[in-house]
C-alpha cells in the first residue's frame, strides 16, 4: 500500500478569487485518493524578508508557512514577464536557516488571462529553485492561458485542460514519491587538509 502524500499548494496571488487559487483547488480535486493537496492561504501574513526582522526572531507568518511545507505545488500568475514578489518573498524566507527547500519536490503550474500562459514566470521560478536545491519536476509542464474562460461554474477546468491537469497532478505525485523523503547531506569538513 502506498504511503499517503501531503502536498502544499501555494497560489502566487493574494487575490481571493485568483485564477491560480482556483487552479490549486482544481488540482486538489483531481489528486489521487492517497494524495492530499492543501491550499495555503496565508502568504499575505509573511512579512517582506528583512535580516533585521529575522534576527529579532522568526515572525509568526513565516513559522506557519514553514510548518505547512511538504511537497510544493506552486500555481503562479505571470506579472510583467515574471512571477509575483509575494512568491519570491516566501521562497526567500523558506531558504533561510535550515534550508528546508533543499531536496524538496516542487511542481510549477500557472494560469493567466494573458495569451502566452505563464512560461516566463515558471522559467524564473525554476532558476530560483535551482539556487535553493529544490527538485523541480521537469515535465510535464502546464501553462494555461485564457483567464476566466478556463473554468466552469463548479471550478473545474474546461475540456482538454481538465485532463492535462489530472495528468500533471498524477505525475507530480509520482515525482514526490520518487524523491521524498530525501536528505541531502552536507559535505564533510576536512580536518587538517593541506592545499
Amino acid at each position: 500500500m502506498k504511503k499517503a502524500l501531503s502536498i502544499l499548494g501555494i497560489a502566487g496571488s493574494l487575490r481571493r478569487d485568483s485564477l491560480n487559487r482556483r487552479l490549486v483547488d482544481a488540482a486538489a480535486a483531481l489528486a489521487p485518493d492517497d494524495v492530499t493537496i492543501a491550499r495555503y492561504d496565508a502568504l499575505g501574513a509573511v512579512p517582506m524578508f528583512d535580516e533585521d526582522v529575522e534576527a529579532a526572531g522568526e515572525p509568526a507568518g513565516v513559522r506557519a508557512l514553514r510548518d505547512a511545507v511538504a511537497g510544493l505545488l506552486i500555481a503562479t500568475p505571470e506579472y510583467n514577464q515574471s512571477f509575483p514578489a509575494v512568491l519570491k518573498n516566501a521562497i526567500d524566507w523558506l531558504s533561510r536557516g535550515d534550508e528546508m527547500l533543499a531536496g524538496k519536490p516542487v511542481a510549477l503550474v500557472g494560469a493567466t488571462a494573458g495569451r502566452w500562459g505563464t512560461r516566463l514566470a515558471q522559467a524564473g521560478l525554476r532558476q530560483v529553485f535551482a539556487a535553493t536545491e529544490s527538485l523541480v519536476m521537469p515535465s510535464p509542464m502546464l501553462f494555461l492561458a485564457g483567464g476566466e474562460a478556463l473554468f466552469d461554474a463548479q471550478g473545474r477546468l474546461r475540456g482538454d485542460e481538465h485532463a492535462r491537469l489530472a495528468h500533471f497532478v498524477a505525475a507530480f505525485a509520482a515525482w514526490t514519491r520518487r524523491y521524498q523523503p530525501i536528505v541531502l547531506p552536507l559535505p564533510p569538513k576536512s580536518v587538517g587538509a593541506s592545499a
